[in-house]
Protein backbone atom coordinates (compact mmCIF):
# COMPACT_ATOMS: atom_id res chain seq x y z
CA UNK A 1 0.00 0.00 0.00
CA UNK A 2 1.43 3.78 -0.61
CA UNK A 3 -0.66 6.68 0.91
CA UNK A 4 -1.14 9.64 -1.25
CA UNK A 5 -2.24 12.89 0.29
CA UNK A 6 -4.16 14.71 -2.02
CA UNK A 7 -5.38 18.72 -2.01
CA UNK A 8 -8.45 19.56 -4.62
CA UNK A 9 -8.91 23.00 -5.90
CA UNK A 10 -12.17 25.33 -5.85
CA UNK A 11 -14.05 24.24 -9.02
CA UNK A 12 -13.03 20.86 -9.28
CA UNK A 13 -15.98 18.05 -8.74
CA UNK A 14 -14.96 15.34 -6.05
CA UNK A 15 -15.60 12.16 -8.05
CA UNK A 16 -14.30 13.23 -11.70
CA UNK A 17 -10.58 14.63 -9.00
CA UNK A 18 -10.78 11.17 -7.41
CA UNK A 19 -11.10 9.43 -10.31
CA UNK A 20 -9.01 10.92 -12.37
CA UNK A 21 -5.74 10.84 -9.67
CA UNK A 22 -6.38 7.13 -9.92
CA UNK A 23 -5.88 7.28 -13.36
CA UNK A 24 -2.37 9.47 -13.32
CA UNK A 25 -1.02 7.13 -11.17
CA UNK A 26 -1.34 4.33 -13.25
CA UNK A 27 -3.43 1.91 -10.35
CA UNK A 28 -6.75 0.06 -10.26
CA UNK A 29 -7.54 0.18 -6.80
CA UNK A 30 -7.84 2.73 -3.86
CA UNK A 31 -9.46 3.28 -0.65
CA UNK A 32 -9.97 7.04 0.22
CA UNK A 33 -8.99 6.69 3.91
CA UNK A 34 -10.27 10.45 4.62
CA UNK A 35 -11.22 13.42 3.66
CA UNK A 36 -12.35 16.78 4.71
CA UNK A 37 -12.94 20.50 2.91
CA UNK A 38 -15.71 22.61 2.10
CA UNK A 39 -17.79 22.30 -1.47
CA UNK A 40 -20.27 24.87 -3.08
CA UNK A 41 -23.40 22.95 -2.93
CA UNK A 42 -23.36 18.58 -3.11
CA UNK A 43 -25.57 15.87 -4.96
CA UNK A 44 -25.97 13.28 -2.31
CA UNK A 45 -27.98 9.95 -2.96
CA UNK A 46 -29.31 8.96 0.33
CA UNK A 47 -30.07 5.48 1.99
CA UNK A 48 -33.06 3.80 -0.73
CA UNK A 49 -33.27 6.83 -2.98
CA UNK A 50 -33.16 6.06 -6.51
CA UNK A 51 -31.61 9.48 -7.44
CA UNK A 52 -29.49 12.09 -5.62
CA UNK A 53 -30.61 15.05 -3.63
CA UNK A 54 -29.14 18.51 -4.92
CA UNK A 55 -27.76 20.67 -0.63
CA UNK A 56 -27.20 24.05 -1.94
CA UNK A 57 -24.74 26.39 -0.49
CA UNK A 58 -21.85 26.52 1.71
CA UNK A 59 -21.16 22.70 3.41
CA UNK A 60 -18.08 21.41 4.99
CA UNK A 61 -17.20 18.11 4.08
CA UNK A 62 -17.25 16.20 7.91
CA UNK A 63 -16.42 12.96 6.33
CA UNK A 64 -15.51 11.03 3.35
CA UNK A 65 -14.56 7.51 2.68
CA UNK A 66 -14.88 5.10 0.37
CA UNK A 67 -13.37 2.86 -2.97
CA UNK A 68 -12.15 4.29 -6.28
CA UNK A 69 -12.32 1.62 -9.41
CA UNK A 70 -11.24 2.26 -13.26
CA UNK A 71 -14.68 0.81 -13.52
CA UNK A 72 -16.44 3.60 -11.12
CA UNK A 73 -16.30 4.82 -7.64
CA UNK A 74 -18.34 4.51 -4.66
CA UNK A 75 -18.09 7.12 -2.23
CA UNK A 76 -20.24 8.32 1.17
CA UNK A 77 -19.84 11.54 2.04
CA UNK A 78 -21.19 13.68 5.09
CA UNK A 79 -21.30 17.27 5.39
CA UNK A 80 -22.89 19.75 7.39
CA UNK A 81 -24.19 23.34 6.13
CA UNK A 82 -24.05 26.88 8.10
CA UNK A 83 -26.85 25.89 10.62
CA UNK A 84 -25.02 21.99 11.58
CA UNK A 85 -27.75 20.31 10.09
CA UNK A 86 -25.92 17.17 8.52
CA UNK A 87 -26.12 14.71 5.41
CA UNK A 88 -24.94 11.73 4.47
CA UNK A 89 -25.10 9.53 1.92
CA UNK A 90 -23.46 8.62 -1.63
CA UNK A 91 -21.58 10.94 -3.28
CA UNK A 92 -22.42 11.85 -6.54
CA UNK A 93 -21.18 13.58 -9.50
CA UNK A 94 -21.92 17.32 -8.36
CA UNK A 95 -19.93 17.74 -5.05
CA UNK A 96 -18.03 20.62 -6.09
CA UNK A 97 -14.85 21.76 -3.94
CA UNK A 98 -15.82 25.50 -2.44
CA UNK A 99 -12.28 26.25 -0.74
CA UNK A 100 -10.58 22.92 -0.47
CA UNK A 101 -10.63 19.53 -0.18
CA UNK A 102 -8.10 17.65 2.34
CA UNK A 103 -7.78 13.50 0.78
CA UNK A 104 -5.59 10.94 1.80
CA UNK A 105 -5.99 8.03 -0.55
CA UNK A 106 -4.33 4.39 -0.17
CA UNK A 107 -3.12 3.15 -3.65
CA UNK A 108 -3.27 -0.82 -3.71
CA UNK A 109 -1.11 -1.31 -6.72
CA UNK A 110 -1.13 -5.09 -5.99
CA UNK A 111 -4.71 -5.00 -6.58
CA UNK A 112 -7.59 -4.27 -9.31
CA UNK A 113 -10.59 -3.32 -8.48
CA UNK A 114 -13.52 -3.52 -10.55
CA UNK A 115 -17.50 -2.87 -10.43
CA UNK A 116 -19.82 -5.85 -11.70
CA UNK A 117 -23.40 -6.56 -11.30
CA UNK A 118 -24.10 -8.43 -8.42
CA UNK A 119 -27.16 -11.16 -9.05
CA UNK A 120 -27.91 -11.12 -4.98
CA UNK A 121 -28.13 -7.77 -4.60
CA UNK A 122 -29.06 -6.07 -8.28
CA UNK A 123 -26.24 -3.69 -8.28
CA UNK A 124 -22.73 -3.42 -9.40
CA UNK A 125 -20.74 -4.11 -6.47
CA UNK A 126 -16.97 -4.46 -5.91
CA UNK A 127 -14.92 -7.45 -7.03
CA UNK A 128 -11.10 -7.26 -5.83
CA UNK A 129 -8.40 -9.08 -7.76
CA UNK A 130 -5.23 -10.01 -6.47
CA UNK A 131 -2.42 -9.13 -8.94
CA UNK A 132 0.45 -11.58 -9.75
CA UNK A 133 3.49 -10.78 -8.36
CA UNK A 134 6.37 -10.15 -11.21
CA UNK A 135 9.19 -12.02 -10.69
CA UNK A 136 12.50 -11.67 -13.22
Amino acid sequence: MRTLPLRLSPGDDLRAALDRVLAQQAVEAAFVLSGIGSLRGARVRFAGAPEPTALEGDLEILTLAGSLSPTGSHLHISVADAQGRVWGGHAAPGCVVRTTAEVLLALLPEWRFSREHDEATGYAELRMYEKPLDRD
